[in-house]
């Protein structure tokens, strides 16, 4: 059982040599985990970090916050996401750039537009405002693009934007005011297991005593997994973008505008200048993260019939991460068979730093024993287990 406690007191620095809860990985999902259990007062929430809170792909400069997806659960992930992403000025109290410019789906063909129109009725009947657009429409919201190149559009003017590092320092802030303890350059390094149940967490900076560990290490997942027995099919991926830097004139403000034929995006960045990106197919799997130029020819390429005016942008700089991709796509989330209190919120596949919030909360409950107000069954890891593939979610469109 885990103690609760109304402890507010400011968390040391050291490791303590027990917890209620250790988490690992000190990224948004992390820090969103900690601060939800610490909030809901549990008495001893540890993160601990490898390096140092948000080093890794959550301190990407600018990251994408929608509920336009195709299946319920991550539907239901984003839109209430989206709430406390409103909210986050007063919970846990900091600025993260929230900009609600919309999401703006460029569609190409018949079958893009079909698969999207089902996705639309199934996102307003959860209460997501999206809707298809006619190509001029979309041209009206975006004027790079050409609208002889498309069919339709999808948008919901709901989503957007927002600031990935501030939202890690707000959370680790509030999870610190409510007493929980926060550790970088604290690398996980042994999870020892007996009967089944979790006994202790070893790290570079010592070993910490506990009965419930959370993994949200990311890329890193699948490694953590192996130190407990568990199996999480996570593998990394290096994504990339690049800014322009400044524009002149500067850039309409503008909807994250992204082709799903070729996967192309861009959006304003915080200032007067463009940020793009590509999910190149080319790249394999592997934890380099130095920024190369390589994928910007498939990225202007994919720009030409699309958005001209971008096809030959420059690029003043760029930045590297890793997403954590699963085999379909979706998250994984739940409690490992076999390893009592071995929970994990991890394979997000590009879209964790969108649902952190609803995943800070529905790992919290899981950990009290509560049911999360979200059913995430379909997420569990156990549908890559044979007995298990019938709790597989759709794959969602993109």
């Amino acid at each position: 059982m885990i103690q609760l406690t109304s402890s507010s007191d400011a968390a040391g620095d050291r490791l303590p040599p027990d917890a209620d809860v250790v988490i690992i990985g000190g990224g948004v999902m992390g820090a969103a985990i900690a601060f939800h259990l610490a909030e809901a007062g549990v008495a001893k929430v540890v993160l601990v970090e490898r390096d140092h809170p948000g080093s890794g792909s959550s301190g990407k400069p600018i990251g994408g916050v929608r509920a336009q997806f195709s299946d319920p659960v991550n539907i239901g992930l984003g839109l209430r996401s989206l709430e406390a992403w409103r909210s986050f000025a007063r919970r846990p109290g900091a600025d993260v750039g929230l900009r609600n410019v919309g999401y703006l789906f460029l569609l190409a063909d018949d079958e893009q537009v079909a698969l999207f129109e089902r996705s639309v009725v199934d996102q307003n009947a959860l209460g997501v405002p999206s809707r298809i657009l006619t190509p001029r429409q979309a041209q009206d919201l975006c004027p790079y693009i050409d609208p002889r190149g498309i069919r339709a559009a999808a948008y919901s003017s709901t989503d957007g934007w927002a600031l990935p590092p501030a939202a890690v320092q707000g959370y680790v802030r509030g999870a610190r005011g409510h007493g929980a303890v926060v550790l970088g350059d604290c690398l996980v390094t042994a999870i020892d297991v007996a009967g089944g149940v979790v006994r202790a967490v070893r790290t570079s900076r010592g070993d910490i005593s506990t009965r419930t560990v959370v993994c949200c290490a990311g890329a890193w997942s699948g490694a953590i997994g192996r130190m407990a027995g568990v199996h999480l099919p996570v593998v990394p991926l290096r994504r990339q973008i690049a800014f322009t830097g400044p524009l002149r004139p500067a850039p309409p403000r503008i909807p994250f505008t992204l082709d799903v034929g070729s996967t192309m995006y861009f959006h304003n960045d915080a200032a007067d200048g463009l940020v793009v990106g590509l999910s190149d197919s080319r790249q394999s799997e592997g934890f380099g993260r130095e920024f190369t130029h390589e994928w910007l020819e498939p990225f202007r390429r994919a720009a030409r019939p699309r958005a001209p005016a971008l096809a030959d942008v420059p690029v003043a700089g760029g930045w590297a991460g890793l997403y954590e991709m699963t085999p379909d796509h979706n998250a994984l989330i739940g409690e490992a068979e076999g390893v009592s209190r071995f929970l994990y919120a991890t394979g997000f596949s590009g879209h964790g730093f969108l649902q952190a919030p609803a995943v800070g909360e529905i790992v919290r409950d899981l950990c009290l024993g509560r049911t999360p107000v979200l059913d995430i069954t379909p997420l569990s890891a156990a549908r890559f287990s044979a007995a298990g593939a019938g709790l597989r979610p759709e794959t969602h469109i993109i």
